[in-house]
């Protein structure tokens, strides 16, 4: 079988975000299962990323792929998938678009606005649409207007690379306790929120540390927040690390926390489970499908900084909790493990 995988995401981990790791990940999935794979890249780039997104889609229509099966990833494929007669076209909603621009606002909001009615029409055009988690799958038949069934297939880890990388970056360091984020920094992330909290944990744990790692549109307003709240030392903007660097990050935290209120899977809560931290997140969006409330994290109400920083005093201070909710995540996370999604996405592609 020869699937061209269309893909408008900039191939990087650092701007691609977790749609460029996700579907770099089941592309070598697919090729270890026995699938011939052609990824379609995006190109030349001139800094207007809509407008990039737009000429790859013209470009694919102009030149149609010659495959058994196209994947489009979200958007990508709208304008080819209008051609009457085309190979099989299936759609991978790595989020909803057109769920994530409600949490935006200004310029950022109106281009995904854009983007969202590429991907509505794209998920209309799709024989198979497939999403990250019951929620985006929910989400995308509300919003889109789709009268067909969304699969739901869970995003994939590479967890023998994340192992390897994890037992390279050795053991960790004597230090204080410390908490990591990861996160593209965008308004539906809320890490304002796990600010607000570590202003409010300096009095109760004045050792904890805070690392944020990543950066984005609110990169900036972020920095300027945490001088504001006299965070000083207590908070550390790492910006964007390479896949080693950020290995270390996992070693070397005692927890992780991302209070994000929308993500149609949230693949870092998946890596921090792969590195055994505890996760503290929102009861938000499809968290509550990747981490378990209890059993390998806490989830807390959203926008609730004060809830947050209960949570994470909690699992600083108990260090039963902390080891017990570390090592059911990483059982948890078998069941995202790159061999196992694809073997379900070549099911898919195979009927």
């Amino acid at each position: 079988m020869r699937v061209t995988v269309l893909s408008s995401t900039p191939a990087s981990p650092t701007e691609g975000s977790g749609t460029f790791v996700a579907t770099a990940g089941l592309v070598r999935g697919l090729a270890d299962v026995g699938i011939e794979i052609d990824v379609r890249p995006l190109g030349r780039r001139t800094g207007f990323h809509t407008f990039d997104r737009f000429r790859y889609n013209v470009s694919a229509a102009l030149r149609p792929p010659s495959a058994d099966v196209v994947l489009g990833v979200d958007l990508d494929g709208f304008l080819w998938a209008c051609r009457r007669r085309r190979p099989k076209f299936v759609v991978s909603l790595k989020g909803v678009i057109a769920d994530e621009m409600t949490h935006e606002r200004g310029w950022v909001r109106t281009l995904l606005g854009i983007q969202a009615r590429w991907e509505r029409a794209n998920a209309h055009r799709a024989d198979v649409v497939v999403a990250s988690s019951t929620y985006a799958a929910e989400t995308a038949r509300r919003l889109y207007g789709l009268g067909h069934p969304v699969r739901t297939i869970p995003e994939p880890i590479d967890l023998a690379g994340w192992r390897a990388r994890l037992a390279a970056a050795g053991a960790r360091r004597p230090g204080p306790p410390t908490v990591l984020c990861v996160a593209r920094m965008y308004p539906r992330k809320r890490i304002a929120d796990l600010l607000h909290a570590a202003r409010l944990l300096t009095e109760r744990i004045p050792e904890l540390r805070t690392r944020i790692v990543g950066k984005g549109p609110e990169y900036a307003a972020l920095r300027d927040l945490s001088n504001r709240l006299a965070l000083g030392a207590h908070v550390t903007f790492l910006g964007d690390v390479g896949a080693r660097a950020l290995a270390v990050e996992y070693v070397n935290a005692d927890l992780f926390c991302l209070p994000s209120v929308q993500e149609a899977f949230g693949i870092v809560f998946a890596e921090a489970m792969a590195a055994g931290l505890p996760v503290v997140a929102c009861r938000a969006a499809a968290v509550p499908e990747v981490v378990e409330h209890e059993r390998t994290g806490l989830l807390v109400s959203p926008r609730r900084a004060d809830e947050l920083a209960t949570a994470i005093e909690r699992v600083v201070r108990d260090v039963t909790l902390r080891r017990t909710l570390g090592a059911a995540g990483t059982t948890r996370v078998e069941a995202f493990d790159l061999p196992r999604v694809a073997r379900a996405w070549r099911e898919v592609l195979d009927a």
